[in-house]
């Protein structure tokens, strides 16, 4: 009899041509966050005609899917996400993006058709299946919006564990990277508002330069991980805009800067607004100025639940695939809000890409397409079975 493991794997290779079919005209048509109608029409569509039921996700944007096994068990969730991104594309593929100035640069149309294959495959064995398992198509993740938004719909309740990857370019087609802990970074977004005095660029001595007090803030902002976070913790800080004046000749009033800060540690990121703001302040002080610092924060850090590690890892094993040990990222990712209400797992998968995520002329290899689709499958069955 041919077991489960082996039924996704040559089930899945057998909706490889519908799977490259669906990425492709997805890739076509992207949209941005929170505009993807299409998109949710096209999903809804494609779940139909495979029979698969569609619950009500109550947002304008984005679907949920469910397949509900014939024996009781819990019910666990698995994730897409489904936004494209603003960029141009430079693939010069035949199914290129048809709308100037967007593109999926960062691969979530192959996210997308991987866990519709996984949705299929889970259908065609829901006879066997000792629970339920939702396949959410979710929006907005490239403006760490859309995860927070599906949570208010209350969809989690119930759910006793989430499985989601992003692709990895540089692993390839067969290759999987997990690990327990720590894998993508917390996002927290700041802006710096500089109050000098302005004046004429010929006697700087009548006037206090916000544009110099501006630059010795960033200076002084790069030491903050190496002279003030514990040497136990990895954190990034990055001034990525400054803005001041409007001429060549004339000293400005203000100045304005905005960045984001990255860490893998909770303890981190709950001291770093505190450093920062001692630094902006007093460096500006020096100078007679004064500065505000307006801390956002975002989202936390992906961070991989040890059980949850263990079933993608046996299921992996279970499809043949290579598991190596997943290698962090500073990027950040807001499936991490959903392992704050539930225990999960998020993965690498190998992809054999020429360019990293958000490039113009990102592209991946799209065998991994059924391989995607067969591992999903084969978590929710095993995950289902170790958690019913």
């Amino acid at each position: 009899m041919t077991t489960i493991s082996n039924f996704f794997k040559e089930e899945a290779a057998s909706l490889q041509p519908k799977l490259v079919e669906m990425r492709r005209e997805l890739h076509r048509h992207p949209e941005l966050s929170n505009e993807e109608y299409e998109t949710t029409k096209r999903i809804c569509s494609w779940l139909t005609k495979l029979g698969i039921h569609q619950l009500d996700l109550d947002l304008p944007t984005g679907v949920l899917a469910e397949v509900k096994g014939a024996l009781p068990g819990p019910t666990i969730m698995l994730r897409a996400d489904i936004d494209a991104l603003p960029v141009t594309e430079e693939t010069g593929l035949p199914f290129a993006s048809t709308v100037t100035g967007k593109m999926h640069a960062c691969g979530h149309d192959f996210h997308t058709a991987s866990m519709i294959g996984a949705a299929a495959l889970l259908q065609e064995r829901a006879d066997e299946l000792h629970g339920t398992v939702r396949i959410l198509f979710q929006p907005a993740e490239e403006l760490a919006v859309g995860a927070r938004a599906v949570i208010e719909t209350g969809v989690l309740t119930g759910v006793s564990a989430i499985f989601g990857m992003h692709n990895k370019p540089d692993l390839p087609v067969g290759t999987v990277g997990i690990r327990t802990g720590p894998l993508m970074a917390s996002v927290d977004r700041f802006e710096i508002e500089v109050q000098g005095k302005g004046g004429h660029a010929g006697m700087p001595e009548a006037a206090i330069d916000p544009v110099v007090v501006s630059s010795a803030i960033v200076g002084a902002l790069q030491t903050l991980v190496s002279r003030n976070a514990s040497p136990k913790h990895s954190a990034v800080v990055s001034v990525c805009k400054l803005q001041a004046g409007a001429t060549w000749n004339v000293i400005p009033d203000t100045g304005l800067l905005e960045g984001t800060v990255r860490t893998f540690e909770p303890e981190a990121r709950i001291r770093i607004p505190e450093q920062m703001k001692r630094v902006v302040e007093g460096v500006a002080a020096g100078y007679g100025a004064e500065a505000a610092l307006n801390w956002m924060g975002m989202l936390p850090a992906v961070n991989n639940e040890a059980n949850m590690a263990e079933i993608m890892h046996a299921a992996a094993e279970a499809q043949g695939l290579q598991v190596v040990e997943a290698e962090p990222t500073m990027g950040g990712e807001d499936f991490a809000l959903y392992q704050e209400h539930v225990p999960g797992c998020f993965i690498w998968m190998g992809t054999s890409g020429t360019e990293q995520w958000h490039h113009p002329k990102f592209t991946l290899n799209e065998e991994a397409l059924s391989i995607s689709a067969a591992l999903f499958a084969e978590t929710a069955v095993q995950a289902l079975k170790a958690l019913g």
